[in-house]
Formats: C-alpha cells, sequence, structure tokens
C-alpha cells in the first residue's frame, strides 16, 4: 500500500525520495518506512533477498531484472494480482505493470524478500 501511494512520482536516477526515485530507492523508501533495514542497489538487494519461487509471489515482495547484460539493473515490488511498481526510467514516473508486460517478462531474474 506504501509502495502504490508514491505511484506517479518522479524518476530520478539515485532518487531514494521522498520527492523521486530510482528503482532501488524506491524499494529502500518503502522498506524504511516500514523499518526493514534494506541496501541501496538493485544488486546488492538481490544478494541479500531470500529467494521466492514466482508462484509463492506476496505483496513486498521483490522482483529482480537484467535489463541489459548479465547483472541485475533493476528491481520492482510486487503489489498482488500480478502487478508490480517500479520506478523505470528517466521521463518516467513510478509507475504499475504486469508481470506479463513484453518489456519486463523476458529479462524477470528472480524474486525475492527481505522481511
Amino acid at each position: 500500500m506504501r509502495a502504490l501511494s508514491l505511484l506517479g512520482a518522479p524518476y530520478k536516477w539515485g532518487g531514494a525520495g521522498p520527492a523521486n526515485f530510482d528503482c532501488s530507492g524506491l524499494v529502500q523508501y518503502v522498506h524504511d518506512q516500514l523499518g526493514i533495514a534494506t541496501p541501496r542497489t538493485a544488486a546488492e538487494q538481490y544478494k541479500e533477498a531470500e529467494p521466492v519461487t514466482l508462484n509463492a509471489l506476496a505483496p513486498g515482495d521483490l522482483l529482480f531484472f537484467r535489463i541489459s547484460g548479465r547483472r541485475i539493473s533493476h528491481v520492482a515490488i510486487y503489489a498482488g494480482e500480478g502487478r508490480f511498481i517500479h520506478a523505470p526510467q528517466t521521463g518516467r514516473p513510478v509507475e504499475l505493470r504486469t508481470l506479463d508486460d513484453e518489456f519486463y517478462a523476458p529479462r524477470l531474474a528472480g524474486a525475492g524478500r527481505l522481511f
């Protein structure tokens, strides 16, 4: 619910709230609001997260993506019902997407939980 309240917030590389966000800054900000210590980058969050299978996803779990290359470079928050919230890139605000999104689905590298 906290992440949903941030829909429409502007993207800014390095942004960690409350006025603007990058992908991992959004995760860190929401987790901080809930008292959950969270690393700063998507790659660090991936390393710290307890793996979760896609069929066991729960709202608040994290989705990790390889946008280009082999490294984890993007993270989103699972919102339930096959949707996720993320801060995509410059020029696009925090938004809601679906797991079957034609851009993100083939780049999904895994899911994890930090709570």
